[in-house]
């Protein structure tokens, strides 16, 4: 399994021996405009999930600390994200991550098209318990990068998504908020203008009342053209 290792703001590490990864999808506070994309996916041939939000299990080894991510093709993109890492003491972290996601097999199965990529995650993070009082008020952004030109892409607050809490209830109801769980929040509205298959891709998770900034980049590489 993956071992990654989280820088906290006194300076200490913690260390998690990652045992189960889950992806939230469709998981938007406002319903209506979770139906709404549901609506808008459907009509480029996303299957609509039976439930929102939805979860998905993805391999534990696809949560990495990583600065460049290996693709088969031209059609994959990341996604600004928070993560609850659930540490070996049981407490719980919040960092910033990228769901790495491949669109061609997305029309054939969310979840298949989830295990095509990795969760990238940051190497700092907040023990979620000391940014708590102020979730709704964090800032996540991404930018995109083609060539020499980076874009922003994204640009939001926690407040558009189910709060961490939510999730942490989930995650005890189904007995999965053990040491080693990352739950990865699904995702904020892209800017439609913007390509999202980027040569980069880079996200920041923003405490505005401390001015803190917990941030990841990589760089996408793709890999050589099959042979047979």
């Amino acid at each position: 399994m993956a071992v990654l290792t989280f820088e906290l703001p006194d300076g200490s590490t913690r260390e998690v021996d990652i045992t189960q990864v889950l992806n939230a999808g469709y998981a938007g506070r406002s319903q209506e405009d979770v139906a709404a994309h549901v609506a808008e996916l459907a009509e480029l041939g996303v299957p609509a999930p039976s439930v929102t939000p939805a979860l998905y299990p993805v391999a534990p080894y696809l949560a990495q600390q990583t600065d460049r991510v290996e693709v088969q093709h031209g059609r994959t993109s990341g996604e600004a994200e928070w993560a609850l890492v659930v540490a070996d003491d049981g407490d719980v972290l919040l960092t910033a991550a990228c769901d790495h996601t491949d669109r061609d097999l997305e029309v054939h199965g969310v979840a298949w098209s989830k295990n095509a990529g990795p969760d990238v995650l940051a190497r700092r993070a907040w023990r979620l318990a000391d940014v708590a009082p102020r979730l709704d008020d964090l800032t996540l952004r991404a930018w995109v990068t083609h060539g020499d030109k980076e874009t922003e892409i994204q640009h939001g607050t926690l407040a558009e998504l189910l709060t961490p809490a939510y999730w942490v209830d989930v995650l005890r109801a189904r007995d999965a908020l053990t040491p080693g769980t990352v739950l990865i929040s699904g995702t904020i509205p892209m800017a439609p203008d913007v390509d999202q298959f980027a040569d980069a891709w880079r996200v920041e998770l923003n405490d505005p009342a401390t001015g803190d900034t917990i941030r990841l980049t990589y760089r996408v590489h793709r890999m050589l053209e099959p042979i047979g």
